[in-house]
């Protein structure tokens, strides 16, 4: 039966959530495969930090994620960066469980990235929407400027020992993996492969990377690409070494944290 699907989004403005109903016509959500286990505080928060640099973990803004509502502050930062796990990814248009990535985004990210994940948690959360209404909602908002992209350049750190993620940057192949590839993701709105002066099955770092840009319709452009450096292997050596403890912790949580490689590109 054809209904509305009414859900609630949060739209991220000093990081304040304003909570307000907007229709949207579509099927409603009938499974109930948008819902998420919470994870534990201690681990989710520890899991979180661990995408950035060790030395900005202890002034940085913490989001954790209530499945029931979507995401809220857990702890307020002073310098500028925020962190959280992302654990729905809207270009594949599909709930799934097992998703988790440890994001940090500097001011500028925060502002403008950021508050699609705020709003994908939350209109998930609802349980009102399908993945596929989350997915033509956010594409809608991204055509019509609703979301903007980064106005300078910035960085998300995504330091992590592991990340539970899509291993493809094709939202048509949704193999999921855990995986260990620290990396550095620099805001590169707009730009191609071919600015770079290289192919888009280039090998060569730095990776440019968009899925947004599969789902809009425009080839490798889209306003949220990144480019990617993964840190050196000594690098990532020394990251999982000193996330052990962090490792173990998820691991027991849930079996399918257990890494299963170290990848060399994102998504």
């Amino acid at each position: 039966m054809t209904k509305h699907c009414l859900f609630i989004f949060g739209r991220i403005s000093l990081f304040i959530l304003t909570i307000f109903n907007t229709p949207m016509q579509g099927i409603a959500q009938a499974a109930d495969d948008w819902k998420l286990e919470k994870m534990p505080a201690d681990l989710e928060t520890d899991f979180a930090l661990s995408a950035l640099p060790p030395q900005l973990r202890s002034a940085a803004t913490v989001y954790l994620l209530d499945p029931g509502k979507g995401y809220y502050i857990s702890r307020k930062g002073t310098n500028g960066f925020v962190c959280f796990i992302a654990r729905t990814e809207w270009e594949w248009a599909e709930f799934r469980p097992d998703v988790a990535t440890p994001i940090s985004y500097d001011a500028e990210g925060a502002k403008t990235i950021m508050p699609v994940y705020v709003d994908v948690a939350a209109m998930r959360a609802s349980g009102k929407c399908t993945p596929v209404q989350i997915r033509d909602t956010i594409i809608a908002r991204i055509q019509r400027g609703y979301y903007k992209s980064p106005s300078r350049p910035g960085i998300s750190y995504m330091e992590a020992p592991m990340m539970r993620v899509y291993t493809s940057n094709n939202p048509g192949n949704n193999n999921v993996a855990s995986v260990s590839m620290p990396h550095y993701m620099y805001y590169a709105p707009y730009l191609t492969y071919s600015d770079l002066g290289l192919d888009s099955g280039s090998t060569l770092e730095p990776f440019l990377v968009n899925p947004d840009a599969m789902v809009l319709g425009d080839g490798e452009k889209g306003p949220y690409e990144y480019l990617i450096t993964p840190l050196n292997e000594a690098e990532t050596a020394k990251i999982r070494e000193s996330g052990q403890s962090l490792l173990k912790r998820l691991k027991d949580y849930k079996p399918y944290f257990k890494v299963e490689s170290i990848m060399n590109g994102h998504h």
